[in-house]
């Protein structure tokens, strides 16, 4: 019934603006800017070439920082050496909550918040 997940969507009080900061400071590449819905709702997406994108949407429901950036987290997979990507993320003032750390038989993360307060990590699992 189900084929996996065809995307994560972050709802903001400033989609553009947490848009940025993942194209910015994370340097994620935006593949797509657009309007959604009869009130233009601003979409913001990030596409990895497989697997589910990410995006970004006002939502007027949604109204200052995460209150609990735990419950959810997503993770950006890391293609080379994952130390070079925490500093880099470290050298853009992202800030770090969890320095690299070890899971046995999975690989290596590191956890970053985003400026909505959100969690996201980086993984370099095993090869």
């Amino acid at each position: 019934m189900f084929q996996g997940i065809e995307s994560i969507i972050l709802f903001s009080e400033d989609a553009k603006k947490l848009a940025d900061f993942y194209k910015e400071k994370v340097g994620l590449k935006l593949t797509l800017e657009a309007e959604m819905g009869e009130e233009n709702t601003s979409l913001y997406g990030f596409d990895f070439g497989g697997g589910p994108g990410l995006y970004m949407m006002n939502h007027s429901k949604v109204k200052g920082s995460s209150q609990e950036p735990e419950r959810f987290m997503f993770n950006l997979e890391v293609s080379g050496n994952i130390e070079e990507a925490v500093k880099k993320l470290e050298d853009a003032g992202v800030k770090k909550i969890q320095d690299i750390y070890h899971i046995e038989n999975y690989g290596y993360i590191a956890t970053f918040e985003d400026i909505d307060g959100n969690y996201f990590q980086l993984v370099k699992t095993k090869p």
